[in-house]
């Protein structure tokens, strides 16, 4: 992967010591079961970044402020079980020093060593999981840690609320947690779903955005898309409010599959982050 910026060359405060942004690239897909193509996701949400305004209209900030840094890891192992070591010390390192934590993936299987690493810090910690897929399966294809099984890993560190969820396997039904899952067609339903969700975390929050959450007709480029996902405004109305009244300690963005013919997806990957630091690093009033 290139040794690129996010935000591109205007952003400011770009060393590791003085930024209190780590945006940290982890170009992993082995684990892929279908269409693979989510390594290069990474860098093209980076190069989309270096065209999103800095300004944010409706935070009325400049989050780039804050500092941010782009973490490069120049060698990343095969196995899903190694990655997670490496993920788990890696996202522990960067909350030690005081730095907020965004992983661009890649698959989703780089998510539980995050959790794992943030949970070290705070001990009251939930995921909130956006998706289209409960990925609750116990193992998948002779490994537990496949991103098939993310969030049955993830719940043996902390408890968790799973939103956008529309397909899964009979195994994965039978594991639900109903009270904490949020189904893409209910959301369509209810008026205050973002309001249930917000009741369920906990004060340290932990979210994790694969892109399949969207509809595939606003996000294509992933690699298992599905039907009837959320909008954008269904899905920031949501990050905006989380991070009001929760404590928002780190994030990831995961999954997309670009394709060179369409930049649009990787630039709304892209202004996504951006958007959800703006909330994070501003309560929006």
């Amino acid at each position: 992967m290139k040794d690129v910026l996010f935000g591109g060359n205007d952003s400011n405060w770009t060393d590791y010591k003085s930024a209190k942004i780590i945006v940290f690239p982890v170009p992993y897909d082995y684990t892929a079961t279908w269409q693979k193509g989510a390594a290069s996701g990474p860098e093209a949400i980076i190069e989309a970044s270096a065209h999103v305004e800095l300004y944010d209209i409706e935070t009325d900030t400049e989050v780039h402020l804050q500092g941010i840094h782009t973490f490069q890891l120049h060698h990343l192992p095969r196995s899903p079980e190694d990655m997670t070591q490496v993920m788990r010390q890696n996202l522990s390192s960067f909350v030690k020093d005081g730095k907020f934590p965004v992983m661009l993936g890649g698959n989703h299987s780089i998510t539980p060593g995050a959790v794992q690493g943030i949970k070290n810090q705070f001990s009251d910690l939930t995921v909130l999981q956006l998706d289209a897929h409960a990925d609750l399966r116990e193992s998948y294809n002779g490994s537990l840690f496949n991103h098939a099984c993310v969030m049955a890993r993830v719940r043996e560190v902390c408890p968790a609320v799973q939103v956008g969820i529309r397909s899964m396997d009979r195994e994965e039904f039978d594991r639900l947690d109903r009270a904490r899952v949020f189904f893409a067609r209910d959301i369509l339903l209810e008026e205050d779903w973002i309001d249930r969700v917000v009741d369920l975390l906990s004060s340290h929050v932990y979210v994790t955005i694969d892109l399949d959450v969207f509809d595939p007709s606003v996000m294509p480029s992933t690699g298992t898309p599905e039907p009837g996902g959320l909008d954008w405004y269904q899905t920031v109305g949501l990050l905006r409010k989380v991070a009001e009244e929760s404590h928002v300690v780190g994030f990831d963005a995961v999954e997309l599959m670009p394709n060179k013919y369409n930049k649009a997806p990787d630039f709304m990957a892209a202004k996504l982050v951006y958007k959800f630091l703006s909330y994070i690093f501003k309560k929006v009033k």
